[in-house]
């Protein structure tokens, strides 16, 4: 699949759709997701154009570790720091539907396991 600069997220990124940003610095952004699973629910979205986890390479695992730094960073600054869920759907059959790679954290609430 190739990556698609008009997804939601890519907009968001150019600044096309307004959403107010958590967190913000030179590889990721962080928003709420517009659609919450849980009281809490933020979305870490890389600035790189990755369509999913099946699109980065062992080059990428530097970006990688920092969305996974900067989640747990939101969900301190959230009051979730505590116990929260991080989520990477990769594929239409896992849920995944805007096609840019992102993370969930989730939290707020107790969290069933397993999902889905």
């Amino acid at each position: 699949m190739t990556y698609d600069d008009g997804n939601v997220f890519a907009r968001i990124l150019r600044g096309e759709i307004p959403s107010p940003r958590i967190h913000e610095d030179d590889r990721c952004i962080v928003i709420r997701d517009i659609s919450p699973r849980a009281p809490t629910h933020l979305l870490v979205i890389p600035k790189a154009p990755w369509v999913n986890a099946s699109s980065v390479g062992e080059s990428d695992e530097a970006l990688l570790g920092h969305l996974l730094v900067v989640a747990a960073k939101v969900a301190r600054s959230e009051g979730i720091g505590d116990g929260y869920r991080l989520v990477i759907n990769n594929g239409a059959p896992a849920g995944q539907s805007v096609f840019h790679l992102h993370v969930h954290v989730m939290g707020g609430r107790p969290l069933a396991w397993p999902p889905g």
